[in-house]
């Protein structure tokens, strides 16, 4: 945005007025979505002068109130200890300064002295009585101090009974300004907080008024006045903010993990900081702060930073509105996922002497026995074969036009994917990356070779991912290889050039998530079970079902340890065999897909000639 369109205008020839959009999430704090102030001036000249002050200094307040936290419960107790305290200790401040026996004597031979040199005498009433002034004042210093305090806290306990906040209003606010506390002036838990410390100044001046008396043994009788056990008492130290070691710690990558792993242990830890503050100091990350963190984790929506509903919230304020948008919440092997990259992220803290011990480790949660995702059945299948995506939809262009009935037929990569999954068990991402010369014959069989070799952004799960998975005999059928034939024809270097990685580096992120929501539009998935991961576990299956145990096929799954056979994809033929052959028991009875063959004759005249 330039400075210009900061600019609004009443009329055409009226005044200029600065105006800004509030951010999204600070909206419910200030009360309105836009803020404006008048430039006082005419001339666009001179409000554009004028314009970049303001602005500049409403950027710093909104990143302020964005730094900040909300309150808690520890925060009140400690600002209610605090204020106690501080309410004591100004009193021993007082008593030391007050004037001595001594101090009173000294003052007073000092007058005497005065009066004997003629300094002072009755000529002169103003002068006398400006001369015994200050030993007045030494002489009802403590009475006077006493009142003070008296007179302090009859108008304190008369605040409590009417609600008057404005004598105690200096204290609270320096205690929000102090631990940077999101707490609007006037709301609710700011006339809270002005309650509980209006108590804890009641009772510190009670303590005040019996060591008046020589009774320094009194504590507090109302039961909120106590020490305070929380973490409001601090914030980070300058470049020691969690982010700020999350940085460091992303910089030297001790574990080497790949940039995308990285980047989701950043969100994962990002949503840690909503949940504590971005001030909270990191040497105060403990099991409690976990334990409290993974609670609302436990009530935090499926893909809640993707939902208008939850738009500008926080972790806490979108686990709330929950209650009253019902998504479904995210599953325990999720929960575990954002605890596993804060773990990680602990563990070095603890490494570097920041932590004492990792309060993550043990905490994840058990994970159910229960498989979430499911293979397709037959019927299934058949109807989503069936469906517009796959014969001719409206447009490919949006996923809500997939679901509609047309002329425009999807031949790319999403047309092929799910059809290559359900014939190899290969994982999506590991499909959509081939290369041209990943698929070529070896020893008169088709093969995929699945591998980070080669030209291309490429990259595997783990070194056992890297395979040789021969072409299934139905995949010929559906027209693959002639597919890849018009692709070399083409002059591609990528079976599938329109596939692409998103910021984030995953392969096809988009099409993964845009799969299961057309599985929803045609009535075949309601809640979790169907993706794209469905086909890979229905290979597993079929497989079982042709009499191979699991530790049988894993490899052609990507199931074992990585081999140099697997990495250069060379085998000798009886390997070769051997993999058709497992590869081609893949089956799915009733299973109808003849509707999408094209051009078969021309694909197995192919398969023939190489």
């Amino acid at each position: 945005m330039t400075r210009y369109n900061y600019l609004e205008r009443r009329g055409k020839s009226g005044t200029y007025y600065a105006r800004i959009d509030i951010p999204t999430d600070l909206v419910s704090h200030l009360g309105c979505e836009v803020r404006k102030k008048s430039l006082r001036t005419k001339d666009e000249n001179e409000a554009r002068t004028r314009l970049w002050p303001i602005i500049e200094a409403w950027r710093a307040e909104f990143a302020d109130i964005k730094s900040r936290r909300e309150i808690t419960a520890d925060d009140k107790a400690e600002a209610v200890w605090q204020h106690y305290e501080a309410t004591l200790q100004h009193d021993d401040q007082k008593r030391r300064a007050m004037p001595t026996p001594s101090d009173m004597d000294a003052e007073e031979q000092r007058l005497l002295r005065r009066i004997e040199k003629g300094e002072i005498n009755s000529d002169s009433f103003a002068g006398m009585i400006n001369a015994h002034t200050e030993l007045e004042l030494m002489l009802r210093a403590r009475t006077d101090d006493a009142n003070l305090r008296a007179r302090r806290l009859t108008a304190l306990k008369a605040a409590l009974i009417s609600g008057d906040i404005r004598t105690i209003e200096p204290a609270v606010k320096d205690f929000i300004t102090r631990h940077r506390l999101l707490v609007e002036i006037g709301s609710d838990e700011y006339r809270e907080l002005c309650d509980l410390m209006t108590r804890a100044e009641v009772e510190g001046l009670q303590r005040t008024l019996e060591r008046d008396g020589g009774d320094f043994t009194g504590t507090p009788r109302d039961p909120i006045v106590k020490p305070g056990t929380g973490t409001a008492r601090e914030a980070a130290a300058p470049g020691e903010s969690i982010m700020d070691l999350f940085d460091t710690y992303a910089r030297e990558n001790p574990n080497q993990i790949k940039p995308d792993t990285l980047a989701q242990a950043r969100r994962d830890v990002g949503l840690f900081v909503e949940h504590v503050g971005s001030t909270f100091p990191v040497h105060r990350i403990d099991k409690k702060a976990v334990r409290e963190w993974k609670a609302l984790l436990l009530q935090y929506p499926v893909k809640a930073t993707e939902t208008k509903a939850f738009e500008g919230m926080k972790l806490a304020q979108i686990v709330k509105h929950n209650a009253t948008v019902k998504k479904p919440t995210i599953s325990t092997t999720t929960v575990n996922r954002y605890l596993s990259g804060f773990s990680a992220f602990c563990t070095w803290l603890t490494n570097h002497g920041y932590l004492q011990q990792n309060p993550a480790a043990d905490m994840f949660l058990k994970k159910s026995k229960e498989k979430t995702t499911k293979p397709f059945t037959v019927d299934q299948m058949n109807a989503l074969f069936k469906s517009p995506f796959f014969t001719g939809c409206q447009s490919d262009e949006a996923p809500r036009f997939w679901s509609k009935r047309g002329n425009v037929t999807i031949r790319d990569h999403r047309f092929w994917v799910p059809l290559v999954m359900l014939y190899s068990g290969a994982r999506p991402a590991e499909i959509a990356q081939l290369g041209i010369e990943d698929v070529r014959q070896e020893h008169g069989h088709w093969i995929m070779h699945i591998t980070t070799e080669g030209d291309g952004d490429k990259s595997v799960k783990t070194n056992g991912s890297m395979r040789v998975v021969p072409v299934h005999k139905e995949l010929v059928r559906l027209g693959f290889l002639k597919y890849h034939a018009d692709m070399r024809k083409a002059g591609n270097t990528r079976l599938f050039p329109l596939a692409e990685r998103n910021e984030r580096g995953q392969m096809i992120a988009d099409f993964s998530r845009d799969f299961p929501r057309y599985l929803i539009k045609i009535g075949l998935k309601n809640g979790r079970g169907l993706s794209l991961y469905s086909f890979r576990h229905g290979v597993a299956d079929a497989l079982r079902r042709a009499g191979y145990l699991d530790e049988q096929f894993g490899f052609i799954l990507g199931h074992v340890a990585g081999t140099m056979t697997q990495r250069y994809g060379t085998l000798p033929q009886g390997m070769i065999e051997q993999r058709a052959e497992l590869i081609n028991a893949i089956a799915y009875p009733d299973l109808k897909l003849d509707h999408l063959r094209e051009n078969h004759e021309s694909a197995e005249a192919q398969v023939a000639t190489g």
